[in-house]
């Protein structure tokens, strides 16, 4: 390897390092905006149900595609939400191209015949996709407020009560609230999903709103005011993340987003690999297209403070990151080969502490958004040491294909959007073999990721003979994550 090919690895491996370390210095901010914001009591405001005039008009909005699994369970969830009937409206915008839009047709005609204000809206075309349908739904929506759930989503009967009064604020565009699991233990891949969510909804968007910093509406469990949606523009299907589109375009515009922790509305995670790549190769994409969208408008913006751009900024890069521990993770291997080639090189080296400082603050973070929500005490912290860095492995298993999905999104690619499967899953002992949604191809980007996992093995072989052992935690993990990530992807096709 020539001295020149060396310290290109060394810059490009030193660059992405500090990156991530920025990236965890924010995740610290919001840690500590998110503890001073437990000290403060934050009561909901109230309306009176039996009044009439303090009553407003709420449209609920049931994006649907191909549901054949949840949306029993959906409609029947949602006709119990408790609302003066003569307030509520449902749509039900049924982008389905299978005969579900038979069953969904017979269910809302038997709902229809009970009393309820539901209507069944289809399109001849799914321009737009998720942003296309709620648009097309928006136009006709008699809502004040327009509430939004995906299908595997389960909103408590009060959830309304909780969220409408919010508005009361004449400058409150949108009302979140925090997304539940009904499957967390179903098996490591929804704990480690929901480990992660739960970090988004505690830390983050708390962090973020506490200190009026931009957050996002989730894309489900929420609510907006129809004048905000139409006043930044309305929805917009060029993206994969329509909602942290929508989101960033109204508070360029000075509406405020509220968000409630305290207020649970239950979720079905993906129970396979297949589902939790398309789930996260959406998510990611969307962000880098975001951030290639949206961030000059943050930079330039004259009506937000510096800080808060700061964060805007690492808000939209937060997929990038995916990109930087790919690149590390990549150039791991030829980086203890310059060390242990290049003896005057050795200095260099202290540049990985960046890493592990990194993983440092990441693990402290984490462990306060765990406990809010888990609980604390001993047993509780050993637990959390096991699924923080089970989830570490697998994050790092799947940073190629979320690299990948970035590095689209940045270069401007697009794609379809692709839902993730639903499969109905409550406990244990339910089964998602036989769903008819998922993807039974043989992903090109398994096979890069079982060749990974064999060179991530020989990385932890490299250690023995340079007797340099420094990098073999790292390497280890990165061979159990792509490992899992391969195998679980493969189980999954079936």
């Amino acid at each position: 390897m020539g001295l020149t090919i060396a310290y290109i690895i060394i810059a490009v491996y030193s660059l992405a390092l500090i990156l991530i370390f920025f990236y965890s210095l924010a995740q610290l901010n919001l840690l500590v905006n998110y503890l001073s914001n437990k000290k403060q009591n934050d009561e909901a405001p109230k309306f009176n149900l039996l009044d009439p005039r303090e009553i407003p008009h709420v449209t609920i909005q049931l994006p649907v595609y191909n549901e054949e699994y949840v949306m029993e369970r959906l409609l029947e969830n949602i006709s119990e939400i408790e609302y003066p009937k003569s307030k509520l409206e449902i749509q039900v915008l049924d982008d389905s191209t299978d005969d579900t839009v038979i069953d969904t047709a017979k269910r809302i005609q038997a709902l229809q015949e009970a009393g309820l204000d539901i209507k069944h809206i289809c399109r001849t075309n799914r321009q737009g996709f998720k942003a296309g349908a709620l648009k097309e739904g928006l136009e006709i929506a008699k809502g004040e407020f327009i509430a939004i759930f995906d299908a595997d989503f389960l909103p408590e009967r009060d959830w309304l009560k909780k969220t409408v009064p919010y508005f009361k604020d004449s400058e409150i565009g949108v009302v979140q609230t925090r997304w539940g699991h009904i499957n967390r233990d179903y098996s490591t891949l929804t704990r480690i999903q929901a480990f992660a969510l739960d970090a988004h909804f505690t830390l983050e968007q708390v962090g973020r709103n506490s200190k009026g910093h931009f957050i996002n509406f989730n894309g489900t469990a929420g609510i907006w005011r129809k004048e905000c949606i139409l006043d930044a523009g309305n929805w917009e299907g060029d993206t994969l993340t329509e909602d942290l589109d929508l989101s960033y375009r109204a508070q360029l515009k000075n509406w405020k987003f509220k968000y409630l922790e305290d207020v649970e509305t239950p979720a079905e995670l993906p129970v396979v690999m297949s589902a939790a790549r398309s789930q996260q190769f959406r998510w990611n994409k969307g962000g880098a297209e975001n951030f290639r969208k949206t961030v000059l408008s943050v930079v330039k913006s004259k009506n937000i403070d510096f800080k808060t751009k700061f964060h805007g900024v690492m808000h939209l890069l937060n997929s990038s990151m995916f990109l930087c521990v790919f690149i590390v993770a990549l150039l791991s291997i030829p980086m203890l080969y310059i060390k242990n080639t290049y003896g005057h090189l050795a200095w260099v080296f202290e540049v990985t502490s960046f890493f592990i400082v990194s993983t440092i603050i990441l693990f402290f973070c984490y462990w306060y958004t765990y406990k809010s929500i888990q609980g604390s005490g001993f047993d509780k912290f050993i637990d959390y040491i096991k699924l923080f860095f089970t989830f570490f492995s697998v994050a790092l298993g799947l940073s190629l294909h979320n690299s990948i999905a970035v590095m689209e999104g940045h270069l401007g690619k697009r794609s379809e959007f692709v839902r993730t499967p639903k499969f109905n899953i409550n406990n244990l002992t339910d089964s998602w073999k036989g769903n008819r949604y998922l993807a039974t191809k043989l992903s090109p980007n398994m096979i890069i990721e079982f060749a990974l996992m064999l060179y991530f093995l020989f990385g932890m072989y490299s250690a023995v003979p340079l007797n340099d052992y420094g990098l073999f935690p790292f390497h280890l993990m990165l061979f159990l994550g792509f490992g899992f990530v391969f195998f679980k992807s493969l189980t999954a096709k079936a």
